[in-house]
């Protein structure tokens, strides 16, 4: 019954925000803000309705049942396709669906006394509307794999984790979550997992339509370099547009960021193959692998590439820090650094160092390194703000202008790599003024 109120209440507030109007050209933008919220919650109140019906039609056509199930019963193989067709949803989403449904579902024992669900945090945050169905498989799937290597009882305080860290938050930015747990929830397994993507690595070439495709799979030890490399190269191509002709100029660059990201590929393969260039524009990219003093030391645990999301195994970040152009970054137990390697920076460059360490990247959208510019918190010439790591943060130019133009504000609380990011929206964007944390600190929940 708390579904079903929970539906009708989230129906009974979007009727009242669509009042009387025909279409959305009719709402202000308070309302269209609010209708947009209004749909959110009614979509999460019916998934989490959705998910113990699509349960239960699976149970009622587990294979036992022979042609007496009732997916076969209705004409269809299973109980995904039988979903999928009838909801006109995909033949995964659909599976996805009776996956949640089935690891979050009260239970009962063998005597029909009822158990709690085998997930009951993940069931909570579906039922109040504070979890997607999306959101749940991720952080379910990384549960049920690590189960039986690391006990019920770490999962448990997994499922803790990760449900706290996740609700409310965008799709994507879970799913970083989840990817950065999983060498903390199970560090022993990293080094098999490296093994099983190396296994999985392929590049396939084809012509078809006058054009040549590569469609390209790479772990994340080999894919680190080429990565940082490419978007290294876009990165300096919307930096020259600057100094370039008007975007309405026939001589403009107008090419799109897959556009770039395909010339820069062709480029470094002709400069490997003889090309007479000595310099490549790559706006100072670098590879930089992250890892604690004690799992270097000990040969266990994790590392992490900056850019990318997988982990890897100490053996791979070992590897990787003993090729040209690859900076370890060996961390202590308080995440102050030890060692940025052996080598040599300018100071500015060390600073943007620093800061990659602290904001992962955009300290707002999360974007690569590759892609971000420090910037001073405090103005240099408005505020005499100082060029220190209190004052600085890594933001992409379109954050940058964000917080500029619409009145957020920044606050680092902390001293060096491993202070936090708070980010203040305007009162217009939420009247209480919320911080909401920004910097590499709001995916690192195992931490």
């Amino acid at each position: 019954m708390s579904k079903l109120v929970g539906l009708h209440e989230a129906m009974s507030r979007l009727d009242e925000v669509w009042a009387d109007s025909s279409s959305a050209s009719g709402l202000s933008r308070e309302q269209l803000l609010a209708m947009n919220t209004a749909i959110d919650a009614m979509k999460r109140q019916l998934d989490a309705v959705h998910i113990d019906v699509a349960a239960r039609i699976a149970s009622e056509s587990r294979a036992e049942l022979g042609a007496g199930g009732l997916a076969k019963q209705q004409g269809y193989r299973s109980a995904a396709r039988l979903i999928s067709s009838t909801t006109g949803i995909s033949f995964a989403e659909a599976s996805r669906v009776i996956r949640v449904g089935e690891a979050t579902a009260p239970r009962a024992d063998l005597l029909g006394s009822p158990l709690p669900a085998r997930y009951p945090l993940v069931r909570a945050a579906l039922l109040c509307g504070r979890l997607s169905v999306q959101a749940a498989a991720l952080i379910l799937a990384l549960l049920e794999r690590c189960r039986v290597a690391v006990g019920t009882q770490k999962v448990a305080e997994a499922e803790k984790t990760l449900v706290d860290a996740a609700v409310d938050l965008p799709l994507d930015d879970v799913r970083t979550i989840v990817d950065r747990a999983e060498g903390w929830l199970d560090p022993d397994g990293s080094a098999p997992r490296d093994e099983e993507r190396r296994s999985r690595r392929s590049l396939t070439i084809f012509e078809r339509d006058g054009m040549v495709h590569l469609n390209g799979r790479f772990h994340p030890e080999a894919a680190a370099p080429l990565v940082a490399a490419i978007r290294g190269y876009v990165t300096a191509a919307f930096a020259a547009r600057k100094d370039e002709p008007a975007a309405e100029s026939p001589d403009a660059d107008r090419r799109s960021v897959a556009m770039l990201q395909a010339d820069a590929l062709a480029l470094f393969c002709a400069h490997v193959l003889g090309c007479r260039d000595e310099r490549m524009p790559l706006a100072g990219a670098t590879v930089v692998v992250r890892v604690t003093l004690d799992d270097l030391q000990s040969g266990c645990g994790t590392a992490e590439i900056d850019g990318i999301g997988q982990k890897i195994s100490i053996g791979a970040a070992r590897r990787m820090a003993a090729s040209g152009g690859i900076i370890p970054c060996v961390l202590g137990g308080d995440s102050q650094i030890l060692d940025w390697g052996r080598e040599k920076r300018l100071f500015t460059k060390a600073q943007r160092l620093a800061l990659v360490e602290r904001d992962g990247g955009c300290a707002m959208c999360g974007l690569p390194p590759e892609m971000t510019k420090a910037h001073h918190i405090r103005w240099w010439s408005r505020d005499a703000g100082s060029t220190d790591l209190s004052n600085g943060l890594l933001l992409c130019e379109t954050c940058h202008h964000r917080i500029h133009d619409n009145g957020w504000e920044i606050r680092i609380d902390g001293v060096g790599v491993a202070a936090k990011v708070w980010f203040l929206p305007p009162a217009y964007v939420d009247a209480e003024r919320r911080p909401r944390l920004g910097g590499r600190a709001r995916f690192d929940v195992a931490a």
